[in-house]
C-alpha cells in the first residue's frame, strides 16, 4: 500500500480533497470533530469556477439537481432602482453557468459515491513535522505517524498554529464585521438581486425548492446586531420583497444564522508535510463569493501535486507556488470592491454602471481561466 493522506475536517474543502485523491488512487482518511454534518445549513452561491471544480470532481450533476442555475445579477438602490444587472449565463459560457443551492447539499454530492473513510466525533487537536512524515495527537490520544496532513478545518484552524500565528492571521472583513444569512420561501426573487444603501447590502438568489439564500450586512466595515431587529430597522425603508423577507423571518418563517465574517492571510500555508487549504489557509470575505470555489480549486490542484510527486516533502512548497497567485487575485479583487463600497452613496449611484461591470470583469475574468 502506498503513502496514504489524513485530512482534517469534512467541509466542503476537505471532502473535495478526499474526492480528488480517490480519483487519483490516493488513499485517505478524513476525520471530524462534529458527529454529524447532515443538516442543510445556508445557501451556496458557486460563481462558474466552482461550477468547473465540480465537474472534475465528477460531481456536477448531483449538485444541480439540488440546486438552481445563477444566470442574471441585478444590482439594484435602496428604492428599488436597477442600477445595472450582468448576464451570468453568458459570462461563464465557456466554463459553467453559477449555481446556488444548499450548503448541506453540497456537501451531500461530494459525498456522493463515499470516497475515502470519514471519521465523526474525532478532533485533531495537534499536528507537528516530525522528521519525514507528522506527529498527529486527537482526542483519543497519539496516532501513528502520517505521511501527509491537510488542516482543512476552516477559519479557525487548530492546526494552523503549527505554520503560523494563528490568532494574528484572523481578521475581520473591511466590508462588515458581521452579517446575516437566511433561507426562507421565496418572496418573489426571480434572479439574484442585491439592494444597496448607503450603510447596508441585502441580497436574495434563488436556491431551489421554492426558496431563497438571503444575505445581509454592512458595507462599511461596521458590525450588525446580533438582534434580528437590525434587520427590521436597517432595511425598514427598503422595498418588498426585501421587507416582505423580513416580516416573514420575524415571524418565524426561515431559517436565521448571524456570525462573524472573517478573513484569514498567511504568509505561507504549509510546513513540510503539512498543509493548510480552503478557508483554514485563506478566508476572504464573500464579496465574490469564492469561499468553496477556491477550496474545491486547492483541493483538485492539491490531489495533481500529490499524484505526480513521488516525494511528497516538498508537495506543500509546490501546491502553494501553483495556488497562491490565483488566490491573491481574489483577496484583492475582495479589497478593492470593499473600498468602492464605502463611497458616497450619490457617487455609488451615479459610477455604479460603469465601476460595477468593470469591478465583476476584473474579479471574475481571471478565474474563467482553467488552473487545473
Amino acid at each position: 500500500m502506498g503513502p496514504s493522506v489524513l485530512i482534517v475536517g469534512a467541509g466542503v474543502a476537505g471532502l473535495a480533497l478526499a474526492r480528488a485523491l480517490s480519483q487519483r488512487s490516493i488513499d485517505c482518511t478524513v476525520v471530524e470533530r462534529r458527529y454529524s454534518t447532515t443538516t442543510l445549513g445556508m445557501g451556496l452561491n458557486l460563481p462558474g469556477n466552482a461550477v468547473r471544480a465540480l465537474t472534475h470532481l465528477g460531481v456536477l450533476d448531483q449538485a444541480r439537481a439540488y440546486g438552481v442555475p445563477v444566470s442574471r445579477r441585478e444590482y439594484r438602490t435602496s428604492t428599488g432602482r436597477l442600477l445595472f444587472s450582468t448576464d451570468d449565463a453568458a459570462f461563464w459560457s465557456k466554463v459553467g453557468t453559477p449555481l446556488c443551492l444548499r450548503h448541506g447539499h453540497l456537501l451531500t454530492a461530494l459525498r456522493t459515491p463515499p470516497t475515502g473513510t470519514v471519521l465523526h466525533g474525532t478532533e485533531v487537536l495537534t499536528a507537528r513535522p516530525h522528521g519525514s512524515r507528522v506527529a498527529v495527537q486527537t482526542t483519543d490520544g497519539n496516532v501513528p505517524l502520517q505521511d501527509f496532513v491537510v488542516a482543512a478545518d476552516g477559519v479557525h484552524s487548530t492546526l494552523r498554529s503549527a505554520i503560523a500565528d494563528s490568532h494574528s492571521a484572523i481578521r475581520r472583513s473591511a466590508m462588515t464585521q458581521s452579517s446575516w444569512r437566511f433561507v426562507l420561501g421565496n418572496p418573489g426573487v426571480d434572479c439574484w438581486t442585491t439592494w444597496s444603501s448607503a450603510r447596508a447590502t441585502f441580497l436574495m438568489i434563488p436556491v431551489g425548492n421554492g426558496e431563497v439564500y438571503g444575505y445581509a450586512s454592512s458595507i462599511r466595515g461596521e458590525p450588525t446586531g446580533s438582534d434580528p431587529g437590525w434587520l427590521t430597522n436597517t432595511f425598514a425603508d427598503f422595498p418588498a420583497p426585501v421587507t416582505t423577507a423580513i416580516e416573514s423571518l420575524r415571524a418565524g418563517f426561515g431559517e436565521m444564522h448571524h456570525a462573524l465574517v472573517e478573513e484569514v492571510r498567511l504568509p505561507t500555508w504549509h510546513s513540510g508535510r503539512l498543509v493548510l487549504i480552503g478557508d483554514a489557509a485563506h478566508a476572504t470575505g464573500p464579496v465574490w463569493a469564492q469561499g468553496a470555489a477556491q477550496a474545491m480549486e486547492d483541493a483538485l490542484v492539491l490531489a495533481d501535486v500529490l499524484a505526480r510527486q513521488t516525494d511528497w516533502s516538498t508537495a506543500g512548497e509546490a501546491f502553494e507556488r501553483a495556488r497562491r497567485a490565483r488566490v491573491e487575485h481574489v483577496q484583492t479583487a475582495t479589497d478593492k470592491m470593499s473600498r468602492l463600497a464605502r463611497l458616497p452613496t450619490w457617487l455609488r449611484a451615479v459610477g455604479a454602471p460603469i465601476l460595477g461591470p468593470r469591478a465583476y470583469r476584473k474579479a471574475y475574468g481571471p478565474l474563467r481561466s482553467d488552473p487545473f
